[in-house]
């Protein structure tokens, strides 16, 4: 299994080595390598099992370092990074030659962004290379929320997780693009859209794609535990089986066994819902269930991002 610890020094001494590290971020802990190192960046992809046509997140620790990644930062770029950065934000902006292909999969944009995790920031400061980081966990499993969550699905091929305690927000970053300078949004994330259209004014959404993704994160199968896993309303439950498990949003369901059921908020609060959604969903996924259920949640603020990730884990529109 890999080291875990909280040595920046040793972290960054694999890393110039062209070895993959794990690393906290407020969102999800990520699989961080050389971003301008190929060899590093398909190292990447093959720990993963990541397909080659999604691409990866870039993240640095300055608005300043941009400078040698990308060629423009449109106005609204700029505003949003001085108002979210370091947060969970990337920015879909026009790439410079010197991030390599493999990176943005072909693409003639990148993702970036400045993560809020007083580590990595530490770590991104003291290396001269920025980190693509997608999250640490085998193509399509639930994201990782802690140092041993990594540890767990990928600590026996790499050699150091950089151990940051438990993410703060608990899902992915919001991808933002710029279509014909319209700030569109490729993934709901950490991020609300309340909160970015009060900076920007209002944005577009562009639907998730299954085989030609623009930005990370878009496959429609994503985040799905092992088990069969199925998305519907509350009433609508089949029949409540011993052997089924259930994610529920602020209250347990009469007459089942507690140990079944994960409540990602008993207060109705979306943050903490957010927080606890990979953690309670990897819980319930090492339980010997044969199915999980979940239902949604108010679709307003993270609620919005939260229902993205259920439906990717269950594979519906």
């Amino acid at each position: 299994m890999a080291i875990i610890g909280k040595d920046i020094r040793l972290a960054k001494e694999f890393l110039q080595k062209g070895q993959l590290v794990g690393i906290p971020t407020e969102t999800v802990y990520g699989l961080a390598g050389n971003a301008l190192d190929e060899k590093a960046v398909l190292s990447i992809f093959e720990v993963k099992n990541r397909p080659s046509f999604d691409p990866l997140i870039v993240h640095t620790d300055s608005v300043e370092k941009l400078s040698g990644l990308v060629s423009e930062i449109p106005d609204a770029a700029y505003l949003l990074s001085q108002k979210f950065w370091p947060g969970p934000l990337t920015l879909l902006l026009p790439k410079k030659p010197s991030v390599p292909d493999l990176v943005t999969s072909g693409l003639d944009t990148v993702a970036v962004r400045i993560p809020n995790h007083a580590l990595t920031l530490e770590l991104l400061r003291v290396l001269d290379f920025p980190l693509a980081a997608p999250s640490a966990n085998p193509f399509g499993y639930i994201s990782p929320t802690n140092a041993k969550h990594v540890d767990q699905q990928l600590g026996g091929k790499i050699p150091y997780i950089l151990d940051g305690g438990e993410c703060g927000i608990g899902i992915e970053s919001t991808i933002i693009g710029f279509v014909e300078g319209v700030p569109t949004i490729y993934r709901l994330g950490g991020l609300a859209i309340e909160d970015i259209e009060s900076v920007v004014g209002e944005v577009a959404l562009m639907a998730h794609s299954s085989s030609n993704p623009q930005a990370p994160g878009m496959l429609k199968s994503h985040y799905a535990p092992k088990k069969p896993f199925f998305l519907t309303e509350r009433n609508n439950f089949p029949i409540h089986e011993d052997d089924f498990g259930y994610l529920l949003f602020d209250k347990y369901i009469d007459g089942i066994d507690e140990k079944h059921q994960r409540i990602l908020s008993p207060t109705g609060n979306l943050k903490e819902a957010a927080h606890n959604l990979f953690a309670y969903l990897r819980e319930l996924d090492a339980q010997s269930l044969s199915q999980i259920w979940a239902e949604s949640v108010p679709n307003i603020n993270l609620g919005r991002a939260i229902n993205d990730r259920l439906k990717r884990a269950a594979a519906v529109d």
